[in-house]
């Protein structure tokens, strides 16, 4: 298998090489939509993927015994093929067999979990066939790996984050909507150990703002706090349990001793010193 076609652009065999897929594990299927298949857009649901996908004519172009890696794009407008989604084949289900179709057992697989609706090839050959061995689609000239789709923000009073999340928050441009807003404000947060329903309240307050503090949490897992580094003591993984979320937000020019009273208020209204990580 080489990564690049004859030109030397980028390849969908460079796209597997990188996952540690090996092409003859792949079947490459291209959907159109069809008024008895999938008819538009709206089609495009996991649900109806899956049933349209699972179902084939007993003799077709995925042969009797396809390979256990599904690739699964949808037509783009003349040879281009967007990636939707890719399965594991366990094989055909054999109670479920009529004259007209046979049925297999597909499962989604996070195989290119993070391409899915951003790649797009030119299905290659003479014709458009709807479904090639992976040796083939090797070959397909990579055209548009697109930007994943903004996450757009919610409204201060509505963020609830995983530990995971804010750390890519604070880093994806996904999620770029997010750090103007919580850069531009000080605040009151509120972190939640989702393990033991224990608070530690925060502030972020100065230059510093809403977005400089929680940086520092994705960097470290405990920003320095001493109740948070106590609980993280021997297992900082543990931070994955962590949940952010904010309580009340300031403008930039609001005097630090606001925000002070603020956070003690909340501090004594969750009691998070009594029974939960505030140490102070």
């Amino acid at each position: 298998m080489t990564g690049t076609d004859r030109t030397g652009h980028l390849t969908l065999g460079t796209i597997l090489a990188a996952a540690s897929t090996q092409v003859d594990d792949v079947l490459a299927v291209r959907h159109t939509f069809t008024p008895s298949g999938l008819s538009g857009t709206d089609d495009l649901t996991p649900d109806k993927v899956l049933a349209y996908t699972r179902r084939q004519q007993p003799r077709n172009k995925v042969g009797m015994t396809p390979p256990p890696l599904w690739l699964v794009f949808i037509a783009d407008g003349r040879r281009r093929s967007r990636f939707l989604t890719a399965y594991e084949n366990h094989g055909p289900v054999s109670a479920e067999a009529t004259k007209e179709h046979r049925y297999f057992d597909l499962r989604p697989s996070d195989l290119l979990n993070t391409l899915r609706q951003r790649l797009v090839v030119t299905w290659s050959g003479d014709t458009i066939n709807w479904a090639k061995k992976g040796a083939t689609a090797a070959h397909f000239p990579v055209v548009e790996i697109s930007d994943p789709a903004p996450v757009p923000f919610p409204g201060f009073d509505r963020v609830i984050i995983t530990f995971s999340e804010l750390q890519e928050m604070v880093e994806s441009s996904r999620y770029r909507e997010w750090q103007h807003a919580l850069s531009a404000v000080q605040g009151i947060y509120l972190i939640t150990d989702r393990l033991t329903g224990k608070h530690y309240v925060g502030k972020a307050d100065g230059t510093e703002r809403i977005l400089g503090r929680w940086r520092r949490y994705a960097q470290t897992c405990h920003g320095d706090n001493i109740g948070l580094r106590e609980l993280l003591a021997g297992d900082i993984e543990r931070a994955a349990s962590f949940q952010f979320s904010i309580l009340r937000v300031f403008g930039p020019d609001t005097p630090k001793s606001d925000v002070d009273l603020s956070e003690a208020h909340f501090k004594d209204a969750l009691m998070s010193r009594s029974f939960g990580l505030n140490r102070n």
